[in-house]
């Protein structure tokens, strides 16, 4: 009996293995499984590319200019030049007879300021005043010479008359003595001439001032002996003087020299040695026939009155000076002023039309200066003119205008551009 009891145990063990084999052999199939899926969809990830939304570009804004307006007006250029001032009168005063200089006049001295007919050096007179004594005696000897041949003359023409007889010409002139006279008349005059030369040079023995001037040096001292033609003093005459200075030979249209019926253009000068803000007043009196060596430039020659401010007070101008002058040209009718920035090269302008697009226009330069441009030809009445730089300009660009600051009203805040 216990042995067929036992016996039926034995179906299930196996059918518990057999189940347990299956599920050993489904696991690693799922885990296979479930990584491929991963790795082919790690793989679709990557090889998918990323979607971009692609947008048109946006328009870039057109340019920022500033711009000027054109108008026309009488307009001038300012002209201006650097010039060194020169004396327009001076003189080395010199002896003209020999002897001693005994002394200066006190107020002969360097910087001093003397006038017209002003005694300024002494010369010994002693020798002088001997020759002129000498040539009055010679010429009281020949005055009296004179009246003895006349004398004799008078009584030659009564002996004449008493011969009663007509001679010829030629004997009655000897006769009546003519001949006598004649050389007593002459002796008269080469004495009274003498007499002069000797009067003469003993004025010549105190040196004075030709005209107003200042004295700029004493060339000898007191006791010196000179002879004829030695200089003893350098005067420069105060009234006026002159600046010489270059321009351009352009800028001779815009300006006029002086003549008998009309002034000069008027010339403003400065110093840098002067307060600031003081300034002179010039005017142009001639142009000179040479240009200026080194720039081909033409020469100026500017008066000024009272250079040394005697009269005035002015500030003084002195010989030397390196001055600035400012000149008042002529205006003309109808020119365009514009900025300098404005011109391009070639002689161009760029223009801004009423589409706010660019365009270029050929103009006529009357005059280039630093600072503005003078314009004849070319441009119309209220254009806008671009004076900004461009990197790459185009005609018929978009641009954005600006009002430049030069012509905004004053306390005006510039506003934002569309």
């Amino acid at each position: 009996m216990p042995r067929h009891a036992a016996a039926p145990r034995a179906p299930h063990r196996s059918c518990f293995h057999a189940r347990q084999r299956g599920r050993l052999t489904l696991g690693p199939l799922l885990a296979l499984l479930v990584l491929a899926g991963g790795l082919f969809l790690a793989w679709w990830l990557i090889s998918q590319p990323p979607r971009v939304e692609r947008r048109a570009p946006a328009e870039a804004p057109p340019p920022l200019v500033d711009v000027v307006t054109a108008h026309q007006r009488a307009a001038a250029p300012s002209l201006h030049g650097f010039g060194r001032v020169q004396a327009e009168r001076e003189a080395h005063l010199s002896s003209r007879i020999a002897g001693q200089l005994l002394e200066f006049a006190p107020n002969t001295l360097p910087g001093m300021v003397v006038e017209a007919g002003t005694p300024l050096a002494l010369m010994d007179d002693t020798d002088l005043r001997l020759a002129l004594r000498d040539a009055e005696a010679g010429l009281a000897q020949a005055q009296a010479q004179l009246a003895m041949e006349r004398g004799e003359q008078q009584r030659a023409q009564s002996e004449y008359q008493s011969f009663g007889r007509d001679l010829p010409a030629d004997r009655r002139a000897l006769v009546l003595r003519e001949p006598q006279l004649r050389v007593a008349e002459a002796e008269v005059e080469r004495a009274t001439t003498a007499r002069d030369r000797a009067r003469l040079d003993l004025q010549r023995t105190t040196l004075t001032a030709p005209w107003r001037g200042m004295v700029q040096s004493r060339l000898l001292g007191a006791g010196s002996e000179v002879s004829n033609g030695t200089e003893l003093l350098h005067l420069v005459d105060v009234t006026r003087f002159w600046v010489r200075v270059s321009l351009p030979g352009e800028a001779l249209g815009w300006l006029d020299t002086a003549t008998d019926d009309a002034p000069g253009s008027q010339v403003t000068i400065s110093s840098r040695s002067w307060p600031a803000g003081h300034e002179r007043l010039g005017e142009l009196i001639a142009v000179l026939p040479t240009l200026e060596e080194n720039g081909l430039q033409a020469q100026l020659l500017v008066a000024v009155d009272d250079p040394l401010g005697l009269e005035l007070g002015s500030p003084a101008l002195r010989l030397g000076d390196m001055a600035r002058l400012d000149f008042a040209a002529r205006p003309r009718e109808g020119l365009f002023v514009l900025p300098v920035a404005a011109l391009r090269p070639g002689d161009e302008i760029w223009v801004l039309d009423d589409e706010d697009r660019l365009r270029r226009r050929q103009v006529t330069v009357l005059h280039r200066g630093d600072e503005r441009v003078l314009i004849e030809e070319g441009l119309e009445e209220d254009q806008r003119i671009v004076i900004s730089q461009l990197g790459q300009p185009r005609e018929g660009m978009r641009l954005r205008a600006r009002v430049a600051d030069s012509e905004r009203p004053a306390g005006a805040n510039r506003g934002h551009d569309s």
